[in-house]
């Protein structure tokens, strides 16, 4: 479980820095230059996951709660929503237009849908945290940045390619979760 901690307080800092230290953020660009401190970044974020993974494939099966039965199909439905939400971030289409923070709300959305379905400490302390964690982030940069403009909409095109490409990603995602012994499609996993 400390390893799991320490990857999720990995994420975390390393992802407010930015937001609550912009000097110091600032300083490491100046230092380093702008590309060697994005690698960094990356890097501790990298680890931050590793960490994360074998954290909590590691930890032990306490459970804090029971799911309800049945809940894996919510679940599904959640992810695919939560694929399309993480594509939005980048997308160029209509949908794009709908929210300030489609990623964050990707990551909430991803949370609560493994909330749905694991009831044990790692999984509440994991996605419980990056859930915690996104709704943070979005307080931060509404503080850092008040005025939004809503983006221009796009093509509806762009949208049919987002939702085939998250379709081959849930599919992908899905595939390795069954790999790994969690089927999704049994209704809830145990």
């Amino acid at each position: 479980m400390t390893t799991l901690i320490v990857g999720l307080l990995i994420w975390t800092l390393v992802h407010y820095f930015k937001r609550l230290m912009p000097s110091g953020r600032a300083a490491l660009d100046a230092s380093m230059g702008q590309g060697p401190a994005k690698g960094v970044i990356a890097l501790l974020l990298v680890i931050s996951i590793v960490l994360m993974v074998i954290g909590y494939r590691g930890s032990e099966d306490l459970y804090v709660y029971s799911p309800i039965a049945g809940m894996g199909h919510l679940n599904n439905l959640l992810m695919f929503i939560a694929i399309l939400l993480f594509g939005m971030g980048s997308s160029k289409g209509k949908m794009r237009a709908w929210f300030r923070h489609p990623m964050l709300m990707g990551v909430i959305t991803w949370a609560i849908a493994h909330l749905l379905v694991n009831g044990d400490l790692a999984s509440v302390v994991l996605f419980g945290g990056l859930a915690v964690w996104a709704v943070i982030q979005m307080v931060l940069v509404n503080r850092a940045v008040p005025d939004w403009t809503r983006l221009e909409p796009g093509p509806v095109a762009r949208d049919i390619r987002l939702i085939v490409i998250a379709a081959v990603l849930y599919a992908i995602i899905s595939s390795i979760h069954i790999w790994l012994g969690y089927n999704p499609f049994l209704g809830t996993y145990g």
